[in-house]
């Protein structure tokens, strides 16, 4: 059992982690990023965070974001926190002091149409990230989902969301078996991918650019529209697609991001319904919110067909996705 969290406990980790050449007093300003969860972030003064991993998986995962982050930084086009410290706070658990990010979460400020290029920059660098190199790191391959599965699950979710008159079931008739089929993933099309670009892992600035991406702790290597699907969430369906269109993602690859992530938010919703996955804070405002991003209209969708053709030239064939 790890000893209890205090105030006056992580300044004493962070003045360890950073020397006392850091200058480091008693009166360094500390809080809880979450006063009401398990206190396992901490806002340290104004320029860095504390993240503490619960358990060892979790500290497997926050030692490779920290090599993860500095391989994606140079590609990517937008601000990406650094560790300034790392090491371990209980026995086998690990912690990271990162640099703090401005901006606010993209749940609360709107992205511009330069923020749109600025995700566009995120999507584009992540598929140049070299896929040897990140596997090299750990990051794991995954298999891409299959939309038909994701679908069945979705269509049995609306009946619940739909008796608390939440959402029409018929929306979903929309995704036909055709347009499932023709909206499969393309094999050998595996690039590096955030896989959580949830609102509250992209920092936005005042007019609208996105200005940080937060939390790698779950990136791997897969299918490129997971990013698509969680961006749709995060700023909505057609931000979203104008951004993965900018970055030079065909048709096929918008849309089925953009399936990914309306059956996840009617699914989640349903979950949140049911009374599964209880937390701390109040989430159907926020899954409200996140269905209503993904069901806006998009100009794509006054195709019928999605055009027959091969990969993107952007989604390069990996040469080697095994670790």
């Amino acid at each position: 059992m790890h000893r209890p969290l205090t105030a006056d406990t992580v300044r004493g980790l962070v003045r360890t982690a950073l020397g006392d050449a850091a200058g480091v007093g008693d009166g360094l300003d500390v809080r809880p990023v979450d006063e009401a969860g398990e206190q396992l972030c901490w806002w340290i003064g104004t320029r860095h965070v504390l993240r503490l991993a619960p358990d060892p998986a979790a500290s497997v995962r926050q030692r490779r974001e920290i090599r993860v982050r500095d391989l994606v930084r140079p590609h990517v086009g937008v601000p990406v926190p650094a560790s300034s410290a790392a090491g371990e706070w209980a026995n086998g658990l690990a912690f990271t002091l990162d640099t703090r990010l401005p901006g606010a979460s993209a749940e609360g400020r709107a992205v511009s149409p330069a923020g749109e290029a600025d995700l566009a920059g995120l999507l584009s660098g992540l598929r140049s990230v070299p896929v040897r190199a990140a596997a090299a790191l750990g990051l794991p391959v995954t298999t891409p989902r299959s939309l038909e599965k994701v679908r069945a699950q979705a269509a049995r979710a609306a009946q619940r969301v739909d008796a608390d008159g939440e959402f029409d079931p018929g929306r979903l008739d929309r995704l036909t078996p055709r347009a499932i089929d023709q909206l499969a993933p393309l094999p050998g099309t595996g690039v590096v991918v955030h896989h959580d670009l949830t609102g509250e892992h992209l920092k936005v600035t005042a007019d609208g650019r996105v200005c940080g991406v937060l939390d790698w702790a779950d990136a791997v290597i897969g299918d490129p529209a997971e990013d698509i699907a969680g961006l749709a969430v995060a700023v909505g369906a057609p931000a979203a697609v104008r951004a993965a269109t900018l970055a030079g993602y065909e048709a096929r690859l918008c849309l089925r991001g953009l399936w990914l992530a309306r059956c996840d938010t009617v699914i989640r919703l349903a979950g949140r319904l049911q009374g599964q996955d209880e937390g701390p804070r109040p989430l159907r405002p926020l899954l409200r919110a996140q269905l209503r991003r993904t069901w806006e209209a998009i100009l794509l969708e006054r195709l019928t067909d999605v055009p027959e053709q091969g990969p993107d030239p952007g989604q390069r064939r990996a040469p080697d996705q095994g670790p």
